[in-house]
């Protein structure tokens, strides 16, 4: 088959979890033999333009197509998502698959032409708060869109499956985000960040209202531990919420924000930390969550169902918005070093089960195929 993907802000990147997403799914389908496009959105990381970015035209097989943009919040994602399936009208695929809400908006102009459409809403991104409401309405209209013209429609999670049914009465596809086996890091990474291997507390992902980091800083607070916390990601599209998480982290001398990271200090923050924590109150399916689990680490989440789905019985949930049943559940943890490794040893095999990449693949491309 021949495949378009839009929705991505680039493959390969670390700017999110749909770029994870795409890279997998897409270098999965070049190797079973398939054509594979991903329109990539020109322009600069959205964590900060000094960071670097992937320019060329193809990667592991994938012919990469850039479609300009302006990088203006609330636009550039709109320009791309219309541009480039636009472009996509013309470049004789078999199946256009759509990823997130914003991107859904131009669905219907490819099933004018005719082209086979799949879509994934990878979350109610009109729900999150980092969108004021002319932004989420446009969100809410390509769900609409995603939900009501789609030929298949992918969710994540069987909550968002729950909603697209009582919201538009349509039946969907729940296919997970997947995970691979961990690769190891070198201690000596962490310990050039001025870590301790083993002794450090980790937030790992995107600084935005939804993911709860706010919690998370007045819980920490309030613990008398030596155990630092360690906040690593970027903003995303959301500088006045970043600026706050860092005036609150400046007042504990025990926090550190590492910026947005990737690569071999990613993997090592992984691997080496003592207990994740992901205090979010709205996800898709958080890919942090499993790649923090794939490295077998005691993860501390809140109780959303998005969260307890991944963890199962092998982390531990706080409820969610709730500072004080999150201060309780990571001093208990801090505390108990047998529990931690009970968490630990069963973590990496359950997910690397459970959420198998190739067997995505596979559900994915039967969907694209026509009945």
């Amino acid at each position: 088959m021949k495949i378009a993907m839009i929705g991505a802000k680039r493959v390969p990147s670390r700017e999110g979890g749909i770029e994870v997403v795409v890279e997998e799914l897409a270098v999965r389908m070049v190797q079973a033999g398939h054509q594979v496009d991903v329109y990539n959105r020109r322009g600069g990381h959205v964590s900060g333009k000094d960071l670097p970015t992937y320019h060329g035209r193809s990667y592991q097989g994938i012919r990469l197509i850039s479609v300009p943009t302006l990088e203006v919040k609330g636009f550039n994602a709109l320009i791309y998502s219309w541009l480039a399936t636009a472009r996509a009208l013309f470049g004789h695929y078999d199946v256009i698959h759509f990823h997130a809400s914003g991107p859904c908006a131009a669905l219907p102009l490819a099933k004018l032409f005719g082209i086979r459409t799949v879509a994934t809403l990878h979350g109610i991104d009109s729900m999150r708060s980092k969108w004021g409401g002319m932004a989420s309405a446009y969100l809410r209209f390509g769900e609409k869109m995603a939900a009501k013209c789609a030929d298949e429609l992918i969710v994540l999670s069987e909550g968002n499956r729950d909603y697209i049914r009582t919201t538009y009465g349509r039946d969907c596809r729940l296919i997970p985000n997947g995970i691979s086996e961990p690769v190891p890091a070198a201690r000596e990474t962490v310990e050039a960040m001025g870590l301790v291997p083993g002794r450090y507390l980790l937030y790992l992902g995107r600084i935005v209202p939804e993911k709860g980091l706010h919690y998370l800083i007045e819980a920490y607070r309030k613990i008398q531990t030596d155990v630092p916390l360690v906040i690593a990601g970027g903003a995303s599209h959301t500088e006045d919420y970043l600026e706050k998480i860092r005036a609150m982290a400046q007042e504990d001398p025990r926090i550190h924000m590492t910026g947005f990271v990737e690569g071999e200090r990613l993997r090592a923050l992984f691997q080496y930390a003592q207990i994740f924590i992901l205090p979010s109150d709205l996800e898709g399916m958080p890919m942090a969550l499993l790649e923090a689990m794939s490295y077998g680490n005691c993860c501390l989440v809140s109780d959303i169902p998005e969260n307890r789905s991944v963890v199962g019985d092998c982390g531990v949930c706080f409820c969610h918005g709730d500072v004080e049943d999150l201060r309780k559940e990571l001093g208990s943890l801090l505390a108990d070093e047998a529990r931690r490794e009970d968490l630990r040893s069963r973590a990496a095999e359950h997910v690397l089960s459970a959420y198998n990449w190739d067997a995505i693949t596979q559900q994915t491309l039967q969907l694209y195929q026509k009945t």
